[in-house]
């Protein structure tokens, strides 16, 4: 009898130890799980400012042919996000401005941007947000069309654009989807967008989609944002910013397209070689796509 007590103690002693161990392994991996969830919690600050210089030179014996020009680009890239367990808030700011000088002609910007962008999100389940989003574009300089006068033949520069003249602003609520901070795509099935140009511009016709005589056009549809940035290898990094809007008051089918790609080869910690690209298709202002692209050599500070 004794014997059976003996054992049917040091089962149940058994059994207790394994459940506590269980519950303890539970436990800890729960507290870990946690700390994970909670690291890098608060804001999140870091940007880029770059400043680029090309520089092409002939004298006047060179035969190959050519033009001598002179060309600077700055660009400033900010983030500052901020994150909880339940709440992200990303910020986004982008800033750029060129000029471009030919031998012998006038002195005209090749870039000019000024945007920013504000996501919130508010947890749902896994990588998925229930989300907000609004985003405001617009340039900071005058921006000039070139074309050839009918009666004397010459060419001329019309101003067609200056500060908040075209403006863009988008806002509305959707989904989404956020595996990093390098790696989100958001969906707004609800989206306003204002477009502003000032009335000087649609004078004599529309402008950007602004019908003439007016100063602003309202739109209403979906839109898709998506972000990705990696490394293709060491010291080399890709940014993509992707912007799709459809119209669903006039022409859904027709989708406005906003693509930029931001390339950073480091030489070293502030030297570097930067490629912008960026296409833009808006049929509302030009039935084609709009094509930018910028290469340089220059000055790279991170923040």
């Amino acid at each position: 009898m004794k014997k059976l007590l003996l054992l049917l103690s040091f089962t149940t002693l058994s059994v207790f130890s394994q459940k506590t161990e269980g519950e303890l392994i539970n436990t800890t991996s729960a507290a870990e799980a946690k700390a994970r969830d909670t690291t890098n919690m608060g804001w999140k600050r870091g940007g880029n400012f770059v400043l680029l210089f090309n520089q092409s030179a002939f004298n006047n014996e060179w035969l190959g042919g050519g033009t001598s020009n002179i060309a600077g680009n700055a660009g400033l890239n900010y983030d500052f996000n901020y994150k909880t367990p339940e709440l992200i808030w990303d910020n986004k700011f982008i800033a750029a401005y060129g000029i471009n000088k030919l031998k012998g002609q006038e002195t005209t910007k090749s870039d000019d941007r000024l945007e920013f962008t504000s996501l919130l999100g508010k947890k749902a389940k896994g990588y998925w947000f229930y989300s907000g989003f609004l985003n405001f574009k617009t340039q900071m300089d005058a921006g000039f069309v070139k074309l050839t006068d009918p009666l004397t033949n010459e060419t001329i520069f019309v101003k067609n654009s200056h500060f908040f003249s075209p403006a863009y602003l988008q806002a509305g609520p959707g989904m989404l989807w956020k595996k990093s901070d390098n790696l989100k795509v958001n969906f707004a099935p609800a989206t306003s967008r204002l477009i502003y140009v000032h009335k000087h511009f649609t004078e004599f016709g529309s402008a950007f989609g602004v019908e003439q005589g007016k100063s602003s056009r309202f739109e209403f549809g979906a839109a898709l944002n998506g972000y990705y940035k990696f490394n293709i290898m060491e010291n080399i990094s890709m940014e993509n910013i992707l912007n799709l809007y459809s119209n669903y008051l006039e022409k859904p089918q027709n989708v406005d397209i906003d693509y930029q790609m931001n390339l950073v080869m480091k030489i070293n910690k502030y030297i570097s070689t930067n490629v912008a690209f960026q296409a833009i298709y808006d049929d509302n202002a030009i039935g084609a796509f709009q094509i930018r692209e910028v290469l340089g050599l220059g000055f790279n500070y991170g923040f």
